[in-house]
């Protein structure tokens, strides 16, 4: 056989074989080099781009890959959420919306790079911070630690699960899965590195056993805990101060690659408060400083999407549920529009592309926007009128205990008459409340308040009462995240100096699931309170759309099946978006559930979304009129502060006890500057260590920047180096002094305090000098006019 027949049969020969086994992967390398990450031996600088395919309908997965590839990405990051693919215990489901591998691999088919981030927590504003509800069935439950087993047998088991799903696709397997994560920023949850030792060791054995592992903290906790064998990266946000952030990490791994594991691209909402938005000027210094560095980093977020359905969380302390939409002001905005932040990126890292790379064109428009007709509603199904099948318990307990993950629940009893005036307290409201007697409205109660307490007329017979609980997203962040739903302690009814624990309940459970609303008894005859609305409209063309609930109170929405997530009349967004791949031509249907009845019963389509607080003064921490008197007040501290970045500690002369404390600010570090910002503040116990914040509350702040940005005082306290209390920089700037007061919730024993500055490259009211009192006793709060000062 000659050379040239040779030659054809070994063609013919390999062409015989299937085409699975003739494709084989290319293999590669990925990992930790010295000051640098090396893919295949040669330097790399990742440039990722966080996208959450759960917050993406799978229809447009590739869609926004392509995009963050045109921003000049080289790499997607992505966390895997446990409780979406564990709704309920041992049953996994990987396939449809919930196909991450197939996610993955649309990020390889577009020639991008994937970064896994599978817990077991994740925090991400989501519901528990990724965990399942079901874990709260145990009612000693601990998360996020070796103590309980419970936990690590079926974190271990879900971490085996992912690995079944996504290992095979390791860049040393010929995927494109480059690092994977252990847990999340446990930095700010303890320093127990024996933990993360476990979650490393599963992951391995989960078979991520070849790929580069790593970790993510803040630059002020990341040397908390050590963990080895895996890398160590920083989170910080928009115009951060670079140099500052990792001063203190090069010192401690002065070999170690750089890399920002979350450039936090702008800021979620939180229902009312402020639209967060972060400018691009400051964002795009930061990350120009980063690139000069060759410092490697990840967009968070790329795009943010919609945490559609129940999935939105909430941050405590304070309680401070999130909206739907999570657009997060990120460069591809929530319908999957570039920003003038994607432009901006885009044209930036043209500039710093790694060798062999090409920025590709910004993809054609493929979903327009479109209206929908106005929706006008035609039948009607009244909570009251479709109780299912009750549960019944001696005494109130929360709706994980009755089988239920999301939505909202209905405690219903008998209370005895009364001749005079009585009040309700509830414990534990988690997390709305609406109250009822033999039908009639008394009032509602709000966990963001701290509301626990209405009044109960007299009434001279026993009589029907109903408290209606509405979940609005688990706490996805901090100690406070073992957090049931509905009521989560006693209730308790008192008459004068008697009081009685309201018992022997009928609960009624009312899911999430659209099957759930669609077999309801609707009606023709519209009527009011909480029910749900349904209706239908036409569309002769398929886009993207907005649903604007502003009329509406506070509920739900489904269309064609499909949970589009929670709205609520306060805000700050009155829009639902409403993707065009669940739409279909012609006729499609619509149901509203809403608790709270608005002024309406249309709803109007609209082409993009609608940003509007409702304000609430009850939110500020000063009323009208209101002023502190500290004239009678004694500090147990007088401090001046160095112009430096991180915390800094200041030692009382002696141990103090008190329950409430005032931060009292009279000079900042610019002389002529009159505004107070403050990033975090921990009060130290006599062991030294911070004393919990989990049930601080903010007594009185004179002054708090509530309209261009969400810097209220509780940010001091809230675990969110990003976000700051800042007094008033709109209008009129009031002068120092300035001064908040917390009230910690009983009495403590206090060593001294520790102060954050803010950490971006702006130095507004960056204090200087401060006064600390401490006391048993509430401080004087005097009221002198109706008008703030």
């Amino acid at each position: 056989m000659n050379n040239f027949n040779r030659f054809i049969a070994i063609v013919l020969l390999l062409f015989s074989f299937p085409a699975v086994l003739r494709a084989q992967p290319v293999f590669s390398t990925f990992s930790v080099g010295k000051k640098q990450f090396e893919l295949n031996g040669k330097p790399y600088v990742i440039r990722a781009a966080e996208l959450h395919y759960p917050r993406i309908p799978r229809a447009y997965w590739e869609k926004r890959i392509k995009l963050c590839k045109a921003m000049g990405m080289n790499t997607i990051c992505i966390y895997l959420f446990w409780n979406l693919h564990e709704q309920q215990e041992g049953k996994f489901d990987f396939s449809g919306q919930n196909d991450v591998a197939e996610f993955v691999r649309l990020i390889q088919k577009n020639g991008m790079y994937c970064i896994v981030r599978p817990g077991p927590y994740v925090c991400a504003e989501w519901d528990m911070g990724g965990l399942p509800w079901w874990l709260l069935k145990k009612k000693d439950l601990e998360v996020r630690t070796l103590s309980d087993s419970h936990f690590m047998a079926r974190a271990g088991r879900f971490l085996r699960k992912a690995g079944a799903v996504l290992a095979p696709l390791q860049i040393q397997n010929g995927g494109n899965i480059i690092m994977v994560q252990v847990e999340n920023e446990y930095g700010v949850w303890g320093d127990d590195g024996h933990y993360m030792a476990a979650i490393r060791d599963t992951i391995r054995k989960a078979g991520f056993d070849k790929v580069q592992l790593f970790r993510c903290d803040w630059s002020s906790n990341f040397d908390r805990y050590e963990v080895a064998g895996v890398a160590s990266t920083l989170n910080f946000g928009a115009g951060a101060n670079v140099e500052n952030q990792f001063e203190k990490f090069r010192k401690i791994n002065p070999d170690a690659p750089l890399m920002c594991s979350e450039y936090w691209t702008g800021w979620f909402d939180q229902w009312g408060r402020p639209h967060e938005t972060r400018g691009v000027n400051s964002f795009i210094w930061s990350l120009k400083d980063m690139m000069e560095r060759k410092i490697s980093f990840s967009l968070y977020m790329a795009h943010g999407g919609t945490s559609f359905g129940q999935w939105s969380g909430a941050n405590a302390p304070w309680y401070a549920p999130t909206v739907s939409s999570y657009d997060y002001d990120a460069p591809i905005n929530e319908a999957g529009k570039p920003t003038d932040k994607f432009f901006a990126i885009r044209d930036l890292l043209k500039d710093y592309l790694n060798e062999g790379e090409v920025l590709p064109e910004v993809p054609d428009e493929q979903i327009s926007l479109i209206t929908v007709p106005q929706i006008k509603f035609t039948k009607y199904a009244a909570l009251f009128d479709n109780l299912p099948r009750p549960n019944k318990s001696k005494i109130a307990q929360p709706m994980e205990f009755f089988d239920q993950g999301w939505g909202r629940i209905l405690y219903r009893t008998t209370i005895p008459g009364s001749a005079s005036e009585r009040r309700l307290l509830i414990e534990g409201v988690h997390d709305y409340a609406l109250i009822y007697l033999d039908g009639k409205y008394l009032g509602k109660l709000d966990r963001r308040l701290n509301e626990n307490t209405v009044k109960v007329p007299k009434a001279a017979k026993a009589a029907r009462l109903d408290i209606l609980v509405e979940a609005t997203g688990r706490v996805n962040y901090g100690r406070a995240i073992i957090d049931r739903k509905g009521i989560a302690g006693k209730v308790v009814l008192k008459d004068g100096n008697k009081e009685m624990e309201v018992s022997n309940w009928n609960i009624y459970n009312f899911p999430v699931e659209s099957e759930f609303q669609e077999g309801l008894k609707f009606t023709t005859a519209i009527g009011k309170g909480p029910g749900w609305y349904q209706g239908s409209f036409t569309i002769d063309k398929i886009g993207d759309t907005y649903l604007d609930l502003s009329s509406w109170g506070k509920g739900m929405v489904w269309v064609n099946g499909y949970n589009l997530g929670r709205y609520w009349k306060i805000g700050p967004t009155q829009t639902m978006f409403l993707p065009g791949v669940w739409l279909k031509k012609g006729l499609n249907q619509i149901i509203v559930l809403d608790i709270e009845h608005g002024n309406s019963e249309r709803l109007q389509g609209v082409r993009q979304a609608i940003y509007e607080v409702v304000q609430d003064e009850s939110m500020l921490h000063r009323k009208p009129g209101e002023e502190l008197d500290l004239k009678l007040a004694k500090p147990v501290l007088t401090g001046s502060l160095p112009n430096e970045p991180g915390w800094k500690k200041v030692t009382l002369p002696a141990t103090e006890k008190g329950r409430y404390f005032c931060l009292e600010v009279t000079q900042s570090q610019s002389e002529n500057d009159p505004v107070t910002s403050l990033a975090e503040m921990e009060v130290l116990a006599a062991d030294g260590k911070p004393l919990s914040s989990l049930n601080w509350s903010v007594v009185y702040a004179d002054s708090e920047e509530v309209t261009s940005i969400g810097s209220s005082a509780d940010k001091i306290f809230d675990l969110q180096e990003s976000v700051i209390w800042q007094t008033q920089i709109t209008g009129k700037k009031p002068p120092l002094p300035h001064a908040v007061v917390i009230d910690m919730g009983r009495i403590e024993t206090v060593s001294g305090i520790r102060l954050l500055p803010r950490g971006d490259t702006n130095a507004t009211g960056i204090i200087k000098d401060f006064r600390f009192y401490l006391q048993d006793k509430p401080f004087t709060i005097k009221k002198t006019s109706g008008q703030l000062k």
